[in-house]
Parts: structure tokens; C-alpha cells; sequence
């Protein structure tokens, strides 16, 4: 996508909800830089934030050994703990700002200032308490919109980053790179996630005429490849919107058809579910060692096939602690078999502790783009046009008696206007204000329900879908 030093490219997303994080970017450097490498991980983090698993102190530690080894540059969390807006919150589990102690302390404190997380966003207030959370190396990449594709049981987001490529000053063309968390209904009859899966590929054709740069990753609780969810999104007959699973294609290392549900011991290598045996060190989550393949990065065409700057590294994809004698005991079990060393000790005991799956991992090259040319994502609606001046979002969706509003500095001391919409599209509110902060609080005095706030600066206007609780 073609920018300009002040300008950057916004895709007109589904009005399904979008959270909007607009960023600046400053780049002085006119010299052309070589490839880089993006490291993307996913974990079922069960329970993380209810104290089941643990202490929240003891496992940002744990998270922190495991991430100080893996270096992840993408980190998508599924299952996490439902996290509260307020202290009077009675729907939320976790402490209020628990992805910002994530950063903190599982994440920073390996990798000093390197980590951020996307907007937190829960339109199913999930009764069970479940969210994903996507954290980011603010380094190299950049958080543009969270879109909420649906809602069945649990949130399918569509997330949009852009790679901050070191010769954007002089291509002034950026290359964008979307994920999608998943986790699926569990259990034996697939019946319910293959309905989720279908919503998936129904959502995506609303939004791209084909699949871009994209990865949809985390828990599908899929037990065999026949199942028609992972069927459709792995051998469709419309190869406009089919996935890759790496072990399988690009690597040609396994052969479908493949049941790792009844013959787990052909997929010793990938099994990711369960690291521990027994109900030590606790009885949250599923026991009998490692005997499933629920977790899975599958990626589009264009990654595979290097179609647009971002490439699969070919036999990059791995489970991390499993070196393939697993099945059936625990990650650290060295009685019934050798000692495992596919990673170091203090990994393998992090690993045991934090969660009873196993993360998975993928590797991307990124070639720089040196031209200033690139394929525009095919999304479906046209691309338009925006200028950076108003970099903000509302963090907080949804929303209490309060919205949080970001800003970047340069926007201090600048006039706003916010409206709202109700979803008949009539004003129902409005207020300006100076901005005197990157951080500020707008009280909302609005009936429970959906809205579209309307946020305008020098002219600029966004919107963002609202829930109002």
C-alpha cells in the first residue's frame, strides 16, 4: 500500500466492529536495509488471570522464562481470563489492566520496552470467562484495527498490523500482516466448531476477494483432519480462502488424511495437549500427557507463497518442548523415557507449570521492499486515503460509564469533537473537549446498548462501533 511521509493506507473494515489505533511512524534513515525475521507464537493459556493455574505473580515469571527463550515478535494468548474494565466489573475475572501486566511482567521484563499489546476487545461477554489477547513487538510492527468478525460462544477477531519496514521513508509503501485468534468449541462431536470454522471463511469473503497477507492460529480443538471445519479451511475447493497447515504443506512432512485423535503416536512431534500426566501441579485443565493436536498456525497462500514481502521459513513450524517422546507423560516425566532436551530445563518447568498445553511456534522472513511497489490487499470495499493526525482508540469496548481515549502527543492542545450515534444512525450525544493528553477519560451518559462513536479532530473524522453496557 502506497503512503506518503504523512499519510497511510485504512481499509474500510466491517462495521462489525472496529477498534482503530492509528500510529506514527518516523523514519530518517534513506539507506535500504536487509531481510528480517518474525517469530510467531501461540498458547492456550487456560485460565490465565483466575489464579487456577497459579498465582498471577508466579505465572508472569513463568511466562517470562518461556518468552526470554522463544523471543516471540507475535504472541496470540487464547483462553485467558475475561479481564475487568472497573473495579466494579462483575463480569470480569482478571484484575483490571491484566494485559498490561502481562507486558510488564511476562513480557518487558525479558525483553525491555520491547512488547505492547492490541486493544482488548469482548462483545460475547463469554460466560465463561474467556478472551484472546494478541501482543506485538512495537519494534517492528504496528497495530492498526481489531474487527470483530463474529460471535458464536466466543469473539473471532480480525487483527491488522503493519511491518514498520526501515526503508518506509523511501518506499513510502507499507506491508500489512492480519491474524485471527481462535478457539473453538471443544469436545468429541464437531458439529459446534464446525459451524464457527464455516463463519470464519463466510466473515473473510466479507471483507477480501481473496486471502492477503493472514494467519489464523490458537486452539481449534480439532480431533482429526476429516472433520469438515478443518476441512474447509485446509482443502476447500475455493482456493481463494484455503489454509495452510505448514507440517503438511509447505514442509511435506505428514500426509493427509491424519487421525491424531485414535493414532496420536504418528504425531508424536506436534501433539500439544496435555503437558502434564496427572493433576500435579494442579487439577486446571486436561491430564494424560501429551495425546491431542488441538493447536494449529494456519497460514494463506500469500505467506506460503511469498506473494506479497512476508514468506514462511520452511521447517520453521515446532512445539516447543516437545521433542516427540512425550505421549502419554508429562513435559518433565524422565523416568519412562530420556530426559527432555528440546529446550532447557528452566523452559521445560516454566512450560509445566504456566499451562496444560504446549505453545506452537512459525518463523516469517520479511524481504524489504526496496521498490516501493506492493500488491494492495484485496479487500473488498476500496481502500481509502488518511491522514495521520488523530491517533487514538477506545480501549475500553465495551464500554461503562467511561471510554478511554489515546492520543499521540504531537495532537496535544488540539480542539475535538465526539459524537454518538445510536444504531438508527441519530445523534444521541455530544461533547467537545481540548486534548490535553495522550491519555484521557470521557464520562458516557448513554442507555446500555450499541453505538458509533464519531471522533473528529482538524477536520479528521473516525468511527468505532461501540457497546455500551
Amino acid at each position: 500500500m502506497k503512503v506518503s511521509p504523512t499519510h497511510l493506507f485504512k481499509s474500510n473494515l466491517s462495521s462489525i466492529g472496529v477498534v482503530f489505533y492509528l500510529i506514527v511512524g518516523v523514519f530518517t534513515s534513506t539507506e535500504i536495509h536487509g531481510q528480517d525475521t518474525l517469530n510467531v507464537m501461540t498458547y492456550n493459556v487456560l485460565h490465565y488471570g483466575d489464579h487456577c493455574q497459579g498465582s498471577n505473580n508466579s505465572l508472569h515469571n513463568y511466562l517470562k522464562t518461556i518468552v526470554q527463550y522463544e523471543n516471540p515478535d507475535i504472541l496470540g494468548l487464547v483462553k485467558a481470563q475475561i479481564i475487568k474494565l472497573s473495579g466494579n466489573d462483575l463480569l470480569g475475572v482478571s484484575p483490571v489492566g491484566f494485559a498490561d501486566s502481562i507486558v510488564v511482567y511476562g513480557l518487558n521484563s525479558a525483553y525491555p520496552n520491547k512488547y505492547d499489546h492490541c486493544p482488548v476487545v469482548n462483545f460475547a461477554n463469554d460466560p465463561d470467562g474467556d478472551i484472546d489477547l494478541l501482543f506485538y513487538n512495537k519494534n517492528k510492527l504496528g497495530f492498526l484495527s481489531v474487527t470483530n468478525l463474529f460471535t458464536v460462544q466466543e469473539d473471532f477477531s480480525l487483527y491488522k498490523l503493519y511491518y514498520k519496514d526501515p526503508n518506509l521513508s523511501v518506499t513510502k509503501d507499507t506491508t500489512f500482516l492480519y491474524f485471527i485468534l481462535n478457539h473453538t468449541v471443544s469436545g468429541t462431536n464437531s458439529g459446534s466448531r464446525d459451524h464457527q470454522d464455516s463463519l470464519i471463511i463466510k466473515s473473510l469473503r466479507g471483507n477480501f476477494s481473496y486471502l492477503p497477507n493472514l494467519i489464523s492460529m490458537g486452539d481449534f480443538n480439532t480431533h482429526t483432519s476429516l472433520e469438515p471445519g478443518y476441512q474447509l479451511l485446509t482443502a476447500s475447493a475455493d482456493t481463494s480462502f484455503i489454509f495452510f497447515d505448514p507440517p503438511y504443506l509447505p514442509d511435506h512432512k505428514l500426509n493427509y488424511p491424519s487421525d491424531w485423535d485414535t493414532n496420536a503416536s504418528l504425531f508424536s512431534g506436534y501433539l500439544n495437549t496435555s503437558t502434564r500426566q496427572t493433576t500435579i501441579p494442579n487439577s486446571c485443565g486436561t491430564t494424560n500427557g501429551a495425546k491431542g493436536w488441538y493447536l494449529h498456525i494456519l497460514l494463506s497462500p500469500w505467506i506460503v507463497k511469498n506473494k506479497n514481502y512476508i514468506n514462511y521459513i520452511p521447517g520453521s513450524y515446532s512445539t516447543i518442548g516437545n521433542d516427540g517422546q512425550r505421549l502419554g507423560i508429562s513435559i518433565n516425566d524422565s523416568t519412562n523415557t530420556t530426559k527432555n532436551n528440546s529446550v532447557p530445563a528452566k523452559v521445560v518447568n516454566a512450560l509445566f507449570h504456566f499451562s496444560d498445553k504446549y505453545p506452537i511456534k512459525v518463523k516469517l522472513k520479511i524481504t524489504p521492499n526496496t521498490t516501493g511497489k506492493s500488491i494492495p490487499d484485496p479487500v473488498v470495499n476500496s481502500v481509502t486515503e488518511t491522514r495521520l493526525i488523530n491517533n487514538f482508540f477506545a480501549s475500553n469496548n465495551p464500554v461503562d460509564n467511561s471510554i478511554n481515549l489515546y492520543f499521540d502527543e504531537t495532537l496535544i492542545g488540539n480542539n475535538a469533537r465526539m459524537e454518538w450515534y445510536d444504531i438508527a444512525g441519530r445523534s444521541v450525544g455530544e461533547h467537545e473537549f481540548t486534548v490535553t493528553g495522550i491519555s484521557m477519560t470521557k464520562n458516557i451518559d448513554l442507555m446500555p446498548g450499541i453505538y458509533i462513536l464519531s471522533l473528529e479532530i482538524n477536520g479528521s473524522i473516525y468511527k468505532s462501533r461501540i457497546v455500551k453496557k
